[in-house]
């Protein structure tokens, strides 16, 4: 392990997951099922990826969480808030993502985290309603319910530390209002039952006033507003967000950047998707889907600079479509055609079918997320982590600054920050008999 004065991760760390649907039971039942030595952590950065020290030639390379000082997954413990009152095994039997022969081995310690009653108005979540929520006057009181949950959860499984990531359905979109604006805002706005303040964003609220790392991974309007944001920041809690990066725009997000490299132009890009799940009937709903919208079709304008390769990307056509296909349960398929045109403007074009399964593509995400923004709070960051932007499709970034979706830089950024914590110097890849090189 590098040499870095980070805090030690000593305890238990306790991940909790608003929303403990098809993402959050399969990240729970995976996590339980690799510390049995039953699988491998197969997509996480933080078990499986090593991290280049110095020049190539000291072949120094170590994993990851081997450099730093990560929690080790037999310290997780795991909490969370559903509108159904199904303990972790009845939920990820009913989602149908795992196999029963994944789940059956570890079904007695499923069996054991069950729901806290969620925060929840179904004006915020049309399409989706349970039994299992909390009685409030004003959202005021939510939110002291929720902080009082996660104190109660620390002391029940005996954490020291917790980290909170938002695995719950899509909010119908907003936009920041005028109780977003300040923090003394927002708390008027708890007290007068705003209704710009959804759920999510009093998970967020009462993740940060308890000192908790907060990650969301919807599209919706959570912890990326001014008020927010700055209670993060004065608080001294790290944030990051928003809308797990899985599978059609992860896809964007690698071949997007290969074209613009190649100056190859585009002319069309049309996005379908067919999803079966809870996300999937959440998203029916045409409010719902406008959240997604924004946040798949805003990557490629970022990625390909239309303002400056104007006969490459200026005209291009982008369209993305989500429909809810009961059958098609968690595997999803997302299939785009790619119009593209080389030289002397000859056509050419591109088809992706990704036959999916987005709860196994997210699981690893929110391991990630947590373990990352757990050793940024024990560094002593606060507010917005740009350097987590790898994980997100729509990534928070700080006023001012602007999204960075080219995975490739993107993950560049993650490794430069690691080592930079880890007492190292960030990797240039120039040369090494290079004159600056260092």
């Amino acid at each position: 392990m590098s040499n870095n004065s980070t805090k030690a991760a000593d305890g238990k760390l306790l991940v909790l997951t608003p929303g403990m649907g098809a993402v959050a039971t399969t990240f729970i039942a995976g996590v339980e099922s690799i510390r049995k030595g039953l699988s491998k952590p197969i997509g996480s950065l933080t078990q499986m990826q090593t991290i280049r020290l110095g020049a190539r030639s000291e072949n120094r390379n170590p994993l990851i969480k081997d450099f730093l000082p990560l929690a080790e997954l037999e310290d997780l413990t795991f909490g969370g808030w559903d509108v159904k009152p199904d303990n972790v095994y009845d939920a990820c039997v009913h989602a149908k993502v795992l196999k029963p022969q994944d789940i059956e081995p570890i079904a007695e310690f499923l069996k054991t985290i069950e729901p806290m009653s969620a925060a929840f108005e179904q004006k915020y979540v049309k399409k989706l309603d349970g039994p299992n929520v909390k009685d409030f006057k004003t959202k005021k009181d939510l939110a002291e319910q929720l902080r009082e949950d996660i104190r109660n959860r620390m002391k029940e499984t005996g954490a020291t530390r917790a980290v909170m990531v938002w695995c719950g359905s899509t909010e119908v979109y907003q936009s920041p209002s005028e109780c977003h604006m300040s923090i003394e805002a927002f708390e008027k706005g708890l007290e007068e039952n705003d209704e710009a303040i959804s759920p999510s964003q009093l998970y967020a609220y009462a993740a940060i006033m308890e000192g908790v790392p907060y990650a969301n991974g919807a599209p919706n309007l959570s912890a990326d507003n001014p008020a927010l944001t700055q209670l993060a920041e004065e608080k001294g809690v790290p944030i990051a967000g928003k809308d797990f990066k899985t599978g059609q725009t992860l896809m964007k997000t690698i071949l997007a950047p290969g074209f613009k490299t190649r100056m190859l132009g585009i002319q069309g890009w049309f996005s379908t998707n067919i999803l079966g799940n809870r996300d999937g009937e959440v998203l029916d709903d045409p409010e719902s889907f406008k959240s997604k919208e924004v946040t798949k079709s805003g990557v490629l304008d970022t990625i390909l600079q239309p303002e400056t390769y104007k006969d490459l990307y200026a005209d291009l056509y982008h369209k993305v479509r989500i429909n809810y296909y009961p059958p098609r349960g968690d595997e999803k398929e997302g299939w785009d055609n790619i119009d593209i045109f080389g030289w002397m403007s000859y056509p050419m074009q591109i088809k992706v079918d990704f036959l999916c399964r987005d709860s196994i593509l997210a699981a690893p995400i929110v391991l990630d997320l947590a373990l990352f923004l757990d050793l940024a709070k024990r560094e002593g960051k606060a507010g917005v982590q740009e350097w987590l932007s790898f994980y997100f499709k729509s990534p928070q970034v700080e006023d001012g600054h602007v999204q960075e979706h080219d995975i490739f830089i993107q993950h560049f950024r993650l490794k430069n920050t690691l080592r930079v914590m880890g007492g190292e110097q960030p990797v240039t890849h120039l040369s090494e008999n290079y004159d600056s090189y260092k």
